[in-house]
């Protein structure tokens, strides 16, 4: 499985989500935390964004 990391603007680009919208998802835990990726950067994994995308439209029609 192929491990590719995305950072924040583009996780907000596909969510469509706001900057602080996403923050409070993080804080509720329902939305996967960044890791940590150098000194002063974060990413998210493309694969546990998208399940979260995923989890969202389950058993919608």
């Amino acid at each position: 499985m192929s491990r590719i990391f995305i950072r924040k603007s583009e996780v907000l680009r596909k969510t469509g989500a706001a900057d602080s919208t996403l923050y409070y998802w993080i804080k509720n835990g329902t939305f996967p935390k960044p890791y940590k990726i150098g000194e002063r950067a974060s990413a998210w994994l493309l694969s546990e964004v998208e399940e979260w995308m995923a989890s969202r439209t389950r058993g919608v029609k």
